[in-house]
């Protein structure tokens, strides 16, 4: 059977560059879609729900692919499956660019969905080549592609979305098509199969019920809901938020205008988040977790996620665009201690033999949030903008409260 890393290595390093670049550019492709993906869909003749449930359908078919993903990367090994994954991402963006309706830009997001269920596997990768001590360091690496990935992604988009609704569909198209590329060339395979050593669970419950008996796993289970769907429920709204907290009151000489407008001032929020999000994944959790632990910084993450929940509605209220710039990074605070402190402790708690099943159950997991989130935003929003905050921010406490049910003990 393949043994955990137990030091860190030359090889193990570029394992973490490789698997950084193609979740990098895995979010590099999601990023670039979220400016334009609420007003495209309001296009087609979206209301809010619509657009929110839009953002649930991608999440759905993570939160089905997830574990299945996560359970073959253990038996048939990491690397075909995220290559498969890679490319249905691919060709979801590509059907993405060429939509001709609403039930065009659903498919177009369950395909995406199902090639981005692949992070389980990815995290695994990182198991596969980290000691336990460095898991959330490791696990960090993950963050910080999602930081650059906002970063760049919805300021790209956000440019491009002034040429055409569809144009970054297909950039963030050529960006998988590339990833493929960098992935078939570069990623190693660091767990062979294991067809004759792993005993044969099948997809059912009853691979859940083994996951929970396990220490901890059932409370970090719940925070992976319960952190996604709280944050979910912001992230599927916020460019309608902007759209109608600054733009609702001024006059354009074409609706497309004012989508534009709307684009550009989401991408700059998202940039604000994915640089605070990169510093802190990238670059502080190592050191942060070897001083405070998991649980101070699980703790102290989604305390700063509700205090961020409650300072976006006041900037609503104040309408002063560079606090909500500010309220972007208490959020992408709050996530980059939160997220990378709560897959290694999962991994911590998960044996060597199942880190991609328990990890992509947790994956899965996060996918439900954001099948959940986003509906219920989307209904919350019509009701009154700043309902789905204030729900999320409730959520946060929750996790709070969850996070103090932790122990120390795990598995390695």
């Amino acid at each position: 059977m393949t043994q955990q890393a137990t030091a860190p290595t030359s090889s193990n390093k570029r394992i973490l560059l490789i698997a950084f670049m193609t979740i990098f550019l895995d979010l590099l492709g999601f990023g670039i879609i979220i400016p334009i993906q609420p007003f495209y869909a309001e296009a087609f003749g979206a209301r809010p729900f619509t657009v929110t449930l839009l953002g649930a359908s991608y999440s759905a078919m993570q939160f089905i692919f997830a574990p299945i993903w996560g359970r073959l990367s253990d038996r048939v090994g990491r690397r075909p499956i995220i290559l498969m994954s890679i490319t249905l991402n691919a060709l979801g963006f590509l059907l993405f660019g060429f939509a001709g309706g609403l039930g065009m830009l659903f498919a177009a997001r369950m395909l995406s969905g199902l090639g981005g269920a692949n992070i389980g596997a990815i995290q695994a990768v990182i198991a596969d080549s980290t000691p336990p001590s460095e898991r959330a360091k490791g696990m960090g690496i993950i963050g910080a592609a999602f930081g650059l990935g906002f970063i760049f992604g919805p300021a790209i988009g956000g440019t491009l979305g002034q040429i055409s609704p569809q144009m970054p569909a297909f950039f963030a198209c050529g960006v998988g098509v590339i990833n493929l590329l960098l992935a078939l060339r570069l990623l190693p395979e660091t767990r062979p199969p294991q067809e004759d050593l792993l005993p044969r669970r099948r997809f059912s419950l009853e691979s859940w019920k083994e996951s929970i008996q396990l220490p901890n796993v059932l409370w970090l289970f719940l925070l992976y809901f319960a952190i996604t769907t709280g944050f979910s429920m912001m992230e599927q709204i916020f460019g309608l938020y902007i759209d109608r907290i600054w733009l609702s009151d001024q006059t354009f000489a074409h609706a497309s205008e004012r989508v534009k407008r709307a684009a550009a001032l989401t991408a700059y929020v998202m940039v604000a988040v994915g640089v605070v999000a990169s510093i802190v994944q990238g670059g502080l959790i190592g050191k942060l977790t070897h001083r405070f632990g998991e649980r101070r910084l699980l703790f102290a993450g989604t305390s700063t996620l509700a205090f961020a929940f409650v300072f976006l509605i006041i900037v609503g209220h104040l309408k002063i665009f560079g606090l909500m710039m500010l309220a972007g990074g208490f959020m992408a605070l709050g996530s980059g201690l939160s997220n990378p402190s709560l897959s290694s402790f999962l991994s911590r708690n998960a044996p060597p033999d199942r880190q991609g099943t328990i990890l992509g159950q947790g994956q899965s997991l996060s996918a439900l949030g954001r099948v959940i989130g986003p509906a219920m935003a989307g209904l919350l929003f019509e009701w009154h903008i700043n309902v789905p905050f204030m729900v999320s921010a409730v959520m946060m406490v929750v996790c709070v409260f969850l996070v103090t049910r932790l122990s120390a003990s795990s598995t390695h």
